[in-house]
């Protein structure tokens, strides 16, 4: 089906969101009056534009308490849609969205709101333009997409019909399935947004919180198949108010919303895109530093070995069980310090897994690359991570670890077995991009967002899953964004005994985050211990939790540049990440940060 955006949804000037719709791949657009009284263009020169671009003008929006007024009050409505209708005759634009009113002067009577539309059609027919009547879920009398309905079907004018709207459907807990009596013909337009479920009020709601479909928690492919099946053949168009996606690059957004389409239509059966390959494990999590020497006093500590060294790139493989570290020092290192640059999935076909991200529009990697280099299928998540998709012991597939050649020296410890999550702090603006991208690109599971208290505002946390547990990524986006030492990311390392491995860390030289006392007063009122076993987590600075599944213990290091390391060890089958215990983590980075003045 066409696709279309509406242009509220993003960012820029009209011709800054004229291209970046057409660039993401979209079919048409709406457009929102206000952007047109903005631009200085001629409306003449927007038709121009569109087409240039490859652009159908599908909606032209919106046209405001217009029905069930006093007669006078309505001539004048009509006047000014006249003058609305010969500037969408210029614009080449045939459908008008008309909202049901919200004025203090409509009254309660569906009779004359639809003999008043009926006759706002007519006018619309001599322009050659349709009525699309759309019930707001803040609207004075007509609130519902039923009702809106009922009076578009009273009126019955040819070229009257309605326009279905998810958020005002959704918003209200209105039983889409309603939707299956109206006519496709009659249903004129189609928008759609998704939203957080937030118990506030739906006009501020809808105004600041949409997003795109399945970003939320609405339940927007549900609602699609029921208008599918009326025969509706118009296009899927997304209408989205949101204070984060009206100040991010226009460019991204739109891409991401397309991705959020494509998503849709394979949900409900309009699209075949190549299937998703959900990742099996982590093959190494790559980190670029300048300075590799305080990368490998950490990792050193934690009873990493350096193993191996990239043929012809300055990359050293330090490895710990199952777990993988590359330490890069190329030039790109430079730029910003010790960061997460990279992460290696294992995949059971990562051909298939670069087709199906290359169809969701995500950015495919170029690769410099030697002749004898293992050719890696690698794209760029929304954060700029680099994803690789590995086969590291498939004895048929390119196997990245055939680039390095073996180091001697001491082999690695074995405390660590594996590495349990990676957490990657996004950009304030990619948060809900980035949660659509790793469950629809990768196939992981997408669990609910999480608010964790931090000592200078709110942290947003969503982690995406393997539904075994092999895979796991935490996303958050913290209060402070500039503090780089306390939102960084982290790499979590599993290991069957976290009271021995943080022995061993601190016997190494390592310096583990020192925890708050009341942390562990806060532990005893809570949990019953073994004897000695809360002085012993006192003492290395290590956090406890505990769930309906099992038990969770963990402690962090100090951070280097912008990652620090946490060790861990589940018990039970415990599923989370210490939330509970992430406000005393966050405390305590700041206050290491004010003492070292890093």
């Amino acid at each position: 089906m066409r696709t279309s955006i509406a242009t509220v949804s993003l960012s820029g000037s009209l011709t800054e969101k004229l291209t970046a719709a057409s660039r993401a791949g979209f079919d048409g657009v709406e457009i929102f009056e206000d952007d047109l009284l903005a631009s200085p263009l001629a409306p003449e020169e927007i038709r121009a534009r569109c087409a240039d671009l490859g652009l159908g003008i599908d909606l032209y929006q919106p046209l405001r308490d217009i029905e069930a007024v006093p007669e006078e009050e309505f001539t004048r409505n009509l006047c000014r849609a006249r003058h609305k209708f010969e500037l969408m005759r210029r614009l080449g634009a045939d459908t008008v969205l008309v909202c049901s009113s919200v004025s203090p002067s409509a009254v309660d009577d569906d009779a004359l709101a639809a003999e008043q539309l009926a006759r706002l059609a007519d006018l619309a027919e001599e322009f050659g333009i349709r009525v699309a009547y759309e019930a707001l879920a803040w609207g004075r009398h007509v609130s519902t997409y039923d009702h809106a309905w009922h009076v578009v079907a009273t009126a019955g004018h040819p070229a009257l019909g309605t326009c279905l709207d998810s958020f005002h459907i959704l918003s209200r807990g209105s039983d889409p399935k309603g939707i299956e009596d109206i006519p496709g013909e009659k249903i004129f337009f189609l928008q759609l947004a998704d939203a957080p479920l937030l118990a506030m009020d739906v006009l501020q709601w809808s105004r600041h919180h949409r997003c795109f479909p399945g970003q939320g928690g609405f339940d927007v492919a549900g609602l699609v198949r029921h208008v599918l099946r009326t025969g509706y053949a118009g296009p899927l168009s997304l209408e989205v108010f949101n204070d984060v996606f009206r100040q991010a690059e226009a460019g991204p957004t739109a891409v991401d919303a397309h991705r959020s389409l494509l998503v849709l239509q394979e949900t409900v059966g309009l699209a075949q895109l190549p299937a998703p390959v959900v990742p099996t494990g982590v093959a190494f999590a790559e980190l670029v530093t300048p300075d590799a020497e305080p990368v490998a006093e950490v990792l050193g500590a934690l009873g990493f070995a350096r193993t191996a060294r990239h043929r012809g790139k300055p990359v050293d493989l330090w490895q710990q069980g199952e777990a993988r570290v590359l330490v890069n020092t190329g030039p790109a290192a430079r730029r910003e310090g010790t960061t997460l640059a990279a992460i290696g999935l294992e995949s059971p076909d990562p051909a298939g897994a670069a087709r199906r991200a290359e169809a969701l529009l995500a950015p495919v990697l170029p690769r410099r690359r030697a002749a004898e280099d293992a050719p890696l299928e690698a794209v760029a998540a929304p954060d700029g991570t680099e994803l690789f998709f590995c086969a590291t012991d498939h004895p048929e597939l390119p196997n990245w670890r055939a680039d390095f050649e073996d180091v001697p020296g001491a082999g690695p410890d074995t405390a660590v077995t594996r590495v349990d999550h990676l957490a990657l702090v996004q950009p304030w603006h990619h948060f809900d991009e980035a949660a659509l991208f790793h469950r629809s690109v990768l196939g992981l599971s997408a669990q609910e967002s999480v608010d964790v208290a931090d000592p200078y505002g709110l942290l947003r946390s969503r982690a995406v899953t393997a539904a075994d547990g092999s895979v796991r990524i935490a996303l958050s986006v913290g209060p402070a964004p500039a503090d780089d030492t306390v939102h960084a990311q982290h790499i979590a390392l599993a290991t069957d005994d976290v009271v021995a491995a943080a022995r061993r860390f601190r016997a190494a030289g390592g310096a583990l985050l020192p925890i708050p006392a009341n942390h562990y007063d806060d532990l005893a009122a809570r949990f019953d211990f073994a004897d000695g076993e809360l002085a012993t987590y006192r003492e290395l600075g290590i956090l406890y939790d505990r769930d309906a599944h099992g038990e969770f213990r963990h402690c962090y290091t100090r951070t280097v540049g912008r990652v620090f390391f946490e060790l861990l060890q589940r018990d039970g089958g415990y599923r989370g990440y210490g939330a509970s215990n992430a406000p005393v983590r966050l405390a305590a980075q700041h206050a290491a940060r004010r003492l070292t003045g890093g």
